[in-house]
């Protein structure tokens, strides 16, 4: 089961996460609107930690990822917002890092309508819908995955705290594309900030219940 933390963005916590934590990866914020927004300033001191770095971008230009993409050294792109099949499909050729779509969760999930994504992205990840595009701290009801019809790997995101290991094996158990978890605003002391204590907690608790 993978992990990935995102949300970071200071460096002495980025170097406290890969010493104690070791995730196998680490998101990086560049919505504008997010509490949790990197600027392109931080790019020559986050670049070089040996970290796998996710980048989440929301709507945004494909020139802006590419730069991102090289100045930050990411090994993957998360699209959080409407991005079409035909945007992910143009992204992908120009690019070696993993492509991962978000998939935003009121109530139901039209299955047919991510059809199209599939030729084009490495994992999808499930999120509870929010106007903030993330980091809402709310889970969504994860009945409406165990339908999931493709071979496609997905992470797991909204809400996860420590409490919530025993569900996500649980739900591993039924669904074995379910490749990892994506933790964020349960985990932190102030956004940006992460509880490191929290979260070997909870990779400790997620080791144990396999």
């Amino acid at each position: 089961m993978e992990i990935k933390v995102c949300g970071m963005r200071d460096p002495e916590n980025i170097r406290e996460l890969i010493d104690q934590v070791k995730p196998d990866w680490m998101g990086l914020i560049f919505y504008p609107k997010s509490p949790r927004f990197v600027s392109d300033q931080s790019a020559n001191q986050i670049a070089g930690f040996p970290v796998k770095k996710v980048g989440v971008f929301v709507n945004e230009a494909e020139s802006e990822i590419l730069k991102r993409i090289k100045d930050f050294d990411l090994a993957a792109v998360q699209l959080h917002g409407q991005e079409t099949p035909e945007f992910v499909e143009s992204l992908s050729k120009k690019i070696s890092a993993e492509i991962w779509k978000v998939i935003s969760v009121q109530h139901q999930i039209d299955w047919q309508s991510l059809k199209s994504y599939l030729p084009f992205v490495s994992k999808f990840l499930f999120d509870t819908a929010s106007s903030a595009h993330g980091g809402s701290g709310k889970k969504f009801d994860w009945k409406v995955l165990e339908t999931y019809p493709f071979d496609k790997g997905f992470l797991l995101s909204g809400g996860l705290d420590e409490e919530s290991v025993e569900e996500i094996s649980a739900l591993a158990e039924k669904l074995p594309q379910l490749r990892g978890v994506d933790l964020n605003s349960r985990f932190e002391d102030a956004p940006g900030m992460k509880n490191i204590e929290k979260l070997k907690f909870f990779k400790k608790y997620l080791d144990h219940s396999k």
